[in-house]
């Protein structure tokens, strides 16, 4: 796949384009760029990109320099990935928005070096142990723990079922959208390239897509 910054512009607005057309609602697209060298994360962003996600510590640092670049040109980098507690001092200083909180001791380590961060709660709404997010249950207490702390509580973060079935995932991303709503929370951080219309049908505002973009990734 063709990855120089004007054929990534193309498939961006192809992508938004589709966005464009399941809703008239905006919804902000970020490009997941995980496994792909510095000089495509460079790529991203002089083609328009105005999101980009890393879901791997060792890699954000590794692309430090790229990072800092983007985030100075006013591009902001989201961390989606799964993070250990002891891996949070990679991303410190590094990203804008921790995007995959879904513990307690995640939420204090998080204050402790990235005091008053951004950060989406992410939620398991499928049930599924394989997945990680909080359970529903457990979201007002952990909402609460991250605002005590100084951390700013911006969204929620969920995955799609592994089934892929419609019914499944557009269950899982309405309970998402209907918790983002119960705690007054703006933004509903779910869809990816495989269910990116049902997530913005069951109420998505940011949407992570990769493959559709960069291709398919190692």
């Amino acid at each position: 796949m063709d990855l120089s910054a004007p054929a990534i512009r193309e498939r961006i607005a192809a992508v938004s384009e589709q966005i464009t057309a399941a809703t008239s609602r905006p919804v902000d697209l970020v490009v997941v760029t995980k496994t792909h060298p510095q000089e495509v994360v460079l790529a991203v962003a002089e083609a328009g990109a105005r999101f980009v996600g890393e879901n791997y510590a060792q890699e954000v640092r590794d692309k430090a320099s790229a990072l800092e670049a983007l985030r100075d040109s006013g591009v902001s980098v989201q961390f989606i990935g799964q993070l250990q507690t002891n891996k949070v001092r990679m991303i410190t200083g590094l990203v804008d928005c921790v995007a995959s909180v879904d513990r307690a001791s995640l939420v204090d380590e998080i204050a402790k070096r990235m005091p008053s961060t951004r950060i989406h709660l992410q939620v398991n709404a499928t049930g599924e142990t394989s997945k990680g997010g909080c359970l529903p249950d457990a979201l007002p207490e952990l909402i609460t723990r991250a605002r005590d702390q100084g951390l700013y509580v911006e969204g929620l973060m969920a995955v799609g079922p592994t089934s892929a079935r419609e019914d499944e995932t557009r269950a899982a991303f309405r309970c998402v959208d209907e918790l983002a709503s119960e705690h007054d929370l703006p933004i509903r951080n779910y869809g990816m390239s495989g269910d990116l219309n049902i997530a913005i049908e069951q109420g998505s505002t940011m949407v992570r897509v990769g493959s559709a973009i960069l291709g398919n990734r190692n």
